[in-house]
């Protein structure tokens, strides 16, 4: 039980002085877990094979892991300590002021809070003192002056309900972190568990709630502009973010405009505690029940229908398998090494929710001379994110080549629920409509992070739907990209190339003359409308009102030449497909092959 001696005499600067100390091995634990990772794992991973060289890696991955683990928990620890030092502030001023003005009054407040006053003269036939405790009513005293109460004990009475006040609020707040903390101790040995790591993600949740009043989640920019999410994050002090950063991860993580190293800091976390989970779900989902039943109405001819039990099952593991598989995807992007030319990932933004979600960049586009962001079309998901990021890894290489003095960042940017049909979701608009608002809130934040718009050369890059996402972000307004290319577009809700921010000299197309998408995309209306006469692989086939897509001459946009075929092959290593597009990120238009 807390006292009011307690209260007055905790010294909170202890509690200050100790979380800096958990702030400090937090730090120094995520600065080793990069280092393991970007030194150790990837040196190992290119020059030694074997296996004594394998057993070492799993070491080393083992150890990575036990950072990020330690990085989180004690950063946890810091927070808890913080905010229990912030919130009780408030109660001891309160208590101390109650006392002061006690000792003021030659009061005496008792060890068990009641306050003891000397009784006033005005008062006939009460000599002596007389003790106020808690919860007396207080005397109604127009009486002061007219001799119709005792000031004093109304004043002992106040001071009683102030200490009282005081000592329940610092009761509450001690118990809100005090089972926190508690709970914020791990097992011995040498491997953090799948286990371990989602009971990190309940501690988190745990104080989340405990801190609420301290690191409030209402403070956090929610709907605002990239600049104004800026605007708050560099309001804050270091301390204020770091522990911003681990109360919402998933939340600071998702803000555009903040810095991306910070981005990434918060969503690996989120990553390593939802893929722990995600494995923890798969292993519990039992046995595979029974596919089919037997017809319970007795059916003709042993007619079985699909064991409902069986559907709910296969449903949840089908969801959950392909969660593993993209994250598995983003972690081995994180494990590339050295010798795959990359530079390190960063992870700007990821969830699970609906089809999933994920923006991993090569390199760091805040300090990059040159950002191109692949916004990926139809059927994209989570589960296949991989290929996607294989894509710009490509492209990345490529550009880097034609332009090795250049820092260079290439994002995937998956970012929206795009469509996971052709039909009838891809021919219907709405995808767009909703994913756009999305692209243009991150286009802006990395422009801010960048210090500008002069500070990187910005490529969007659209391929199939996705284009008709970046058509839509730029007839929205301001689309912040120097270029635009897309790939097999099946329209842009827009008739020219004029029509987008990039302006026409800057939009580039390339079609694949096997790519039947462009022509799909007329069908269902994804282009604009203007008058002319329709063509497809240079075939004319209609005059009038005609839909363009980028890849028709109509469109106005550069027409860039392809060597790859298909609807997928863009990105294929060594073609002049992806070689065009890395000359447009690099800002080398003149080397840019365009279609006769």
């Amino acid at each position: 039980m807390t006292t009011w001696q307690q209260l007055r005499d905790v010294r909170l600067s202890e509690y200050e002085d100790a979380a800096d100390g958990w702030g400090k091995i937090s730090g120094r634990a995520n600065a080793a877990k990069d280092r393991v990772d970007n030194e150790m794992l990837g040196t190992l991973r290119e020059t030694q094979v074997g296996e004594t060289a394998t057993r070492a890696t799993g070491d080393l991955s083992r150890l990575s892991r036990n950072y990020q683990y330690i990085h989180t928990e004690c950063g946890l620890i810091r927070t808890a300590l913080n905010g229990l030092a912030a919130e009780l502030a408030a109660p001891q001023k309160k208590l101390k002021q109650a006392l002061e003005d006690a000792e003021s009054r030659k009061f005496t407040v008792r060890p068990d809070g009641s306050v003891e006053y000397p009784v006033s003269v005005v008062v006939p036939l009460a000599p002596g003192n007389g003790t106020a405790t808690p919860g007396a009513p207080v005397p109604l005293l127009p009486g002061r002056a007219e001799g119709g109460g005792d000031p004093s004990r109304a004043d002992a009475e106040d001071i009683a309900e102030r200490i009282a006040g005081a000592v329940s609020e610092a009761a509450e707040i001690d118990g809100r972190y005090a089972g926190v903390l508690r709970a914020l101790k791990t097992t011995g040995g040498l491997d953090v568990t799948d286990a371990m790591l989602a009971d990190a993600a309940q501690d988190t949740r745990a104080l989340r709630e405990a801190a609420g009043k301290y690191a409030a989640e209402s403070a956090i920019p929610k709907g605002k502009s990239a600049a104004e999410n800026a605007s708050w994050w560099n309001g804050l002090t270091q301390e204020q973010r770091d522990e911003y950063a681990t109360l919402y991860p998933a939340e600071v993580g998702a803000l555009d405009g903040v810095p991306s190293a910070v981005r990434d800091d918060a969503n690996r976390m989120v990553l390593a505690e939802t893929r722990a989970q995600a494995r923890l779900s798969l292993d519990g989902l039992g046995p595979e029940p029974p596919k089919m039943l037997k017809d319970p109405n007795g059916g003709p001819y042993g007619i079985s229908m699909v064991n409902p039990a069986w559907s709910t099952w296969d449903k949840t593991r089908s969801r959950l398998q392909a969660q593993i598989k993209g994250m598995d995807a983003i972690q081995k992007r994180f494990d590339a090494p050295p010798s795959s030319g990359l530079p390190p990932a960063f992870l700007l933004g990821f969830d699970t929710r609906g089809n999933g979600h994920a923006i991993v960049a090569n390199g760091n586009p805040d300090t990059s001379d040159h950002t191109a962001v692949y916004v990926p079309g139809t059927t994209s998901k989570l589960g296949g994110i991989g290929g996607d990021i294989d894509r710009m890894t490509e492209l990345w290489k490529e550009a880097h080549s034609q332009a090795p003095d250049k820092s260079l960042s290439t994002i995937t940017w998956l970012g929206y629920d795009a469509p996971q049909s052709i039909v009838p979701e891809a021919m219907q608009k709405q995808w767009a409509y909703d994913g756009s608002p999305k692209l243009n809130s991150f286009m802006d934040g990395l422009e801010t992070t960048q210090g500008g718009p002069d500070g990187s050369h910005t490529t969007v890059i659209g391929h199939s739907y996705g284009s008709t996402v970046v058509g839509d972000a730029s007839n929205r307004g301001d689309l912040s990209a120097d270029d635009i290319v897309v790939a097999g577009s099946p329209g842009m809700m827009t008739a020219e190339a004029g029509d987008l921010d990039a302006g026409k000299n800057h939009v580039w197309s390339e079609a694949a003359g096997d790519d039947l998408v462009p022509l799909g995309g007329k069908a269902a209306g994804l282009g604009g409308l203007k008058w002319g006469v329709q063509t497809w692989n240079g075939i004319p086939y209609a005059a009038g009102p005609i839909q363009t897509v980028p890849s028709d001459e109509a469109f106005g946009a550069h027409r860039m030449d392809v060597d790859t075929s298909g609807h997928s092959d863009y990105w294929k290593r060594d073609s002049l497909s992806l070689k065009n597009q890395a000359a447009v990120v690099v800002g080398h238009y003149a080397d840019v092959k365009e279609d006769d």
